[in-house]
């Protein structure tokens, strides 16, 4: 009974002490965190782990509904070209004004296949200091499926074919209603 009391007081002093040095580190502002200074190579295969299973844990029980509906495909192609592009760029784009700020990059979506499970989800919550903006706090479900299918079809399209689809995409009524809400403001 002895050695198990010694036992725990040497765990508890030495949590005490790692959470003590975390602290001291973190209010020391050693870590740089500057989205133009990478992070530890260790740190960053750490975040990447942490945040791929979190999506996918999350994400595992959605149910996809019919993604090759082509008005939803054109819906979500008009959605990507007023949200997306900026960031995660559009066939035939190298990089954009803001991309190169961007730690950690965001994927090229024309030149990656992406789980529509873990698509959905991530579009819809974000994710936290990456610069991936929670979308369903202005867009509902079937909105964010719209993106969702036309993420499927990206891949491998060619700049042209991505133009095309876009100039057929119906209007963004979100969009339209936001400028409005400004207009009303000024």
């Amino acid at each position: 009974m002895k050695k198990r009391t010694e036992y725990l007081a040497v765990v508890v002093v030495v949590l005490i002490a790692i959470c003590a040095g975390l602290g001291i580190f973190a209010w020391s502002g050693l870590y740089n965190i500057g989205a133009d200074d990478p992070h530890w190579s260790v740190t960053f295969r750490i975040m990447q782990s942490v945040r791929d299973r979190s999506i996918h844990v999350r994400s595992e029980n959605i149910k996809v509904p019919n993604l090759d509906d082509p008005q939803l495909i054109l819906k979500g192609a008009g959605q990507y070209a007023a949200m997306c592009t900026g960031c995660h760029l559009a066939p035939g784009m190298a990089t954009s004004e803001i991309r190169p700020g961007l730690y950690p990059q965001p994927p090229v979506l024309w030149q990656t296949r992406v789980d529509p499970q873990d698509a959905f989800w991530v579009i819809k919550h974000g994710i936290k200091m990456s610069a991936m903006p929670a979308w369903g706090g202005s867009h509902d479900d079937d909105t964010i499926w719209s993106m969702v299918a036309f993420l499927q079809k990206l891949p491998g399209m060619t700049p042209e074919q991505y133009k095309a689809i876009v100039a057929k995409a119906p209007p963004d009524e979100d969009m339209k209603m936001d400028m409005d809400h400004a207009h009303a403001h000024e």
